[in-house]
Formats: C-alpha cells, sequence, structure tokens
C-alpha cells in the first residue's frame, strides 16, 4: 500500500505498525505522527495515511525540508520562490515581519538593510529576543531567520539607506518592501528605488499604527511597480501607539503581495 512518510511517497507492506515504519525509515524517531496528531508505535498504518518521524531537536537537511515545503506549496510554487531574491528597507515592526514569512515560506535570498540597534521598546511588535537588545537589528534578524530556515540565504546591511547606496544594495532584488517609520524616509525609499531600480517593484506602508478595524488594513495598487499597504490614514501618535496585531496584518499583507509578484499574480 502507498503512504506518505515525511511528505515523500511510500510503498509498504500490509499491516505495518507506524513504529516498524520509524525502525525501517528513520531511527532513532521519538515523535510519531500519523495525520497530523502523535500516535503511539503499535498504531497499524492504513492506505493512504500521512506520517511524519521525528527526531526530537534535529535539523532537517536541505533536501528534506525543500521536500517538506515543495509538497505544501505544490513543487512549481516553491521552486520559483526559492529563486526569488526580495528586499527589506527597514527591519523594524513592518520589515522583520515580512522577513519571517518569507523565510518560512522558502524565498531563496532575502537582503535586509537597516541601521539600528534593538531597544527594549520595540519588543512590543518586532521579531526579536529580550536578550538581544542592543545588538543591531539586521544582525539579530539574520540569526533569527537562520533558526526558522537555515537555507534561506540572509544578506545584512548595517547601514543607513540612502539614494547614493540604495541602487547598490537592491540591485538584484525583483521585490522591495519598504518598511520605515518615518514618513520622509518612506518617500525618499520609494522615489529612489522607482526611479533606479527598474526591475524592482515596490512594496509600501503607511497607516498602520493603533488598534482599529483589520478590515481597513488593505493593499492597493498606485501604480505598475508600486503597492501600497495600509489605511492610508492612522499615523503613530499618543494614544494611537504601533502595536504588534495591526502592524503584524500590515507586514503581512506586504509579504503576501510580494509573493504574488514573485509568481505572476500582479493585479
Amino acid at each position: 500500500m502507498k503512504i506518505h512518510i515525511n511528505e515523500e511517497s511510500t510503498i509498504i507492506e500490509d499491516g505495518l505498525t507506524l513504529g516498524a515504519v520509524a525502525a525501517l525509515y528513520k531511527i532513532g524517531a521519538d515523535v510519531l505522527i500519523l495525520n497530523g496528531f502523535p500516535a503511539p508505535a503499535d498504531t497499524v498504518l492504513s492506505d493512504g495515511d500521512e506520517v511524519f518521524l521525528i527526531r526530537r531537536g534535529e535539523v532537517p537537511t536541505k533536501e528534506e525540508l525543500e521536500g517538506m515545503m515543495a509538497s505544501r506549496h505544490t513543487p512549481g510554487v516553491h521552486a520559483r520562490l526559492k529563486q526569488a531574491v526580495v528586499g527589506i528597507a527597514g527591519v523594524g515592526g513592518l520589515g522583520s515581519a515580512v522577513a519571517v514569512a518569507l523565510a518560512r515560506i522558502g524565498v531563496g535570498r532575502l537582503l535586509i538593510a537597516d541601521f539600528d540597534v534593538v531597544e527594549p521598546s520595540n519588543l512590543n511588535r518586532q521579531q526579536y529576543f529580550i536578550d538581544q537588545i542592543g545588538q543591531f537589528k539586521v544582525e539579530a534578524l539574520a540569526c533569527n531567520l537562520k533558526r526558522i530556515n537555515p537555507y534561506v540565504t540572509v544578506e545584512a546591511h548595517c547601514l543607513l539607506l540612502t539614494p547614493e547606496n540604495i541602487p547598490a544594495v537592491f540591485s538584484d532584488c525583483s521585490v522591495v518592501i519598504e518598511a520605515f517609520d518615518r514618513a520622509e524616509m518612506k518617500a525618499m525609499l520609494v522615489n529612489c528605488a522607482l526611479e533606479t531600480l527598474p526591475q524592482s517593484t515596490v512594496i509600501a506602508a503607511s497607516g498602520v499604527a493603533g488598534y482599529g478595524s483589520n478590515n481597513s488594513i488593505a493593499t492597493r495598487k498606485i501604480s505598475r511597480r508600486l503597492y501600497m499597504v495600509g489605511d492610508a490614514i492612522s499615523e503613530a501618535a499618543p494614544g494611537n501607539g504601533l502595536m504588534a496585531p495591526r502592524v503584524g496584518i500590515a507586514a503581512h499583507h506586504q509579504a503576501n503581495q510580494a509573493i504574488r509578484i514573485l509568481l505572476g499574480e500582479e493585479e
């Protein structure tokens, strides 16, 4: 009969138990998952079962992880994503969450740029840990992304982005994410990228503060190479701060729009 073991189609004898399959295909596996749930080793397997055999603490090989991701995303989708290059300008609340989403989905190369360090106030919405306070954000984020998916290439640029260095930093990117807090930096990045990076589509954000309606966060196509995410209204101000849930909604709009562009699904 046919089952799937760690996402690979496998023919096994009828009547085998989960434990017997583990002994044959993953010696030392101590977590046995059957059809999405932990199961005892003496469970008899049936045709079409989905089995995951895991050794606690073991990092899967690149081939194993890519096989699992390709199965989840479909092979054609994953093959295109792992060839993609995305730039992220600013790795605070928006940028760090975008980077995590793109690393999890297997985008092959991420270029992250920021000059700032992790501060205690960042922990309310940014993808850092308390023991990373004081580290440069790009270095801390690169470390965190490696823990999520060690097979994604992360290029960390610890610098203040300017019109002079943006073309070089993001020259290989088909998508550039604008993820700054300050309006003047947002405008600078968008204008410079559109003028000097003809191969790139820019996904910017405006209006993500507070805890207003989820559904007011939207993705709008402004021009052929520019998308804008947010409600375009809510600015950070006393009593209307930047908070993880709403910033996260906007960041995932940006990440999903990047995926759509990479896969040719532009509006």
